[in-house]
């Protein structure tokens, strides 16, 4: 137990020597494969120092990327793309698929974020938390989840959920039904929900780290990016309480962070979110639960004994000492008991 006392503070210590200054839009978040930012290759080093600026864009070749924009927004690329910075200010954020792919991810937007994604002369302005697609090689802007408004001749032309628009057709621009479940089969949304599911992971290792005592602890500045070394790269935190994405992933304050997974719900029934699968609609009977850990399969941290987690012995959020690997079986948080 000492051991373990002197491995979680050795931890500690590393992510507060290692962290960085808050990401801004434009940071590069993620690498792989072929990307650069004009003539500058990039690599798994230029995660977090990387910048786009106005004026410069980020390309693909086979390979893709993942850029922040204003704190829970992610815009991620596919291979064979490209986008241009236009604006990085944190109230009017705009940016233009030249090419190619691109994913938004939207986990959280106030008021005052202004986020335009131009296309084929035409910006798509995001009013609502959501997963949106722009495929500039088909000339197509597609709602997963979500609304956007489409600026097209002094007219506002609203998508929701489930529709796209295409913005190479003659005369009146009209939104259409897709298939969502099987857009749900294509690469870049594939990529994008497991980068999002290693992000939500590294929010709740990176959100304990400002829990104290009940308060928020050293360093925290509210809502925003954080920097998570395990993980090397920036996670999303928000300032109160719980975010689910579009994945099914969530986003933990530091309150908050030790007490996933949660359940929802009345005396009727609720639900159950959690990592590893979709939400699952239970009676109510938290006790079903109780050997459930925080991400399935053996990890890290898993194993029976709690070290740092819930009151059940069996699933502690970071507990125990037979967890299988550092990211085996099941990512960094996982746990003993898995889903059944």
């Amino acid at each position: 137990m000492g051991l373990l006392v002197a491995v979680f503070a050795a931890a500690t210590v590393s992510f507060a020597n290692t962290n960085r200054n808050p990401a801004v839009p434009g940071t590069v978040n993620y690498v792989e494969g072929q990307v650069a930012i004009g003539a500058q290759d990039l690599n798994s080093k230029s995660v977090g120092s990387a910048q786009v600026d106005p004026g410069q864009s980020l390309t693909t070749a086979t390979g893709k990327s993942e850029m922040l924009l204003t704190p829970g927004v992610f815009l991620r690329l596919g291979d064979h793309s490209s986008a241009q910075m236009v604006s990085s200010s944190l109230t009017n954020t705009q940016v233009e698929i030249s090419s190619g792919e691109a994913m938004v991810e939207v986990d959280e937007l106030h008021p005052q974020n202004n986020i335009g994604i131009d296309e084929d002369g035409i910006t798509t302005r995001l009013v609502k938390t959501g997963l949106y697609d722009f495929d500039a090689d088909h000339n197509l802007v597609r709602v997963i989840e979500g609304k956007a408004e489409v600026r097209e001749n002094d007219r506002d032309i609203t998508v929701k959920g489930g529709h796209q628009l295409a913005l190479n057709t003659t005369g009146k621009l009209k939104p259409t039904s897709f298939d969502k479940k099987n857009f749900e089969s294509t690469d870049l949304y594939r990529w994008s929900s497991l980068r999002s599911d290693y992000v939500a992971e590294a929010n709740v290792d990176a959100a304990r780290n400002y829990y104290a005592n009940g308060f928020y602890g050293p360093g925290w500045i509210g809502t925003g990016w954080y920097w998570d070394p395990w993980f090397a790269g920036y996670t999303f935190i928000p300032g109160d309480g719980i975010f689910y994405n579009p994945f099914g992933w969530g986003f933990y304050s530091p309150l908050w962070a030790f007490r996933a997974p949660l359940y929802f719900g009345g005396y009727y029934g609720g639900y159950y979110r959690h990592f590893g699968n979709p939400p699952i609609r239970v009676a109510h009977d938290p006790a079903l639960y109780r050997n459930r850990a925080f991400h399935s399969g053996a990890g890290f941290s898993g194993g029976r004994s709690g070290f740092a987690g819930s009151p059940h012995a069996e699933s502690g959020f970071h507990g125990g000492v037979m967890g299988g690997g550092f990211h085996g079986g099941g990512g960094f948080s996982g746990g003993f008991g898995g889903h059944r």
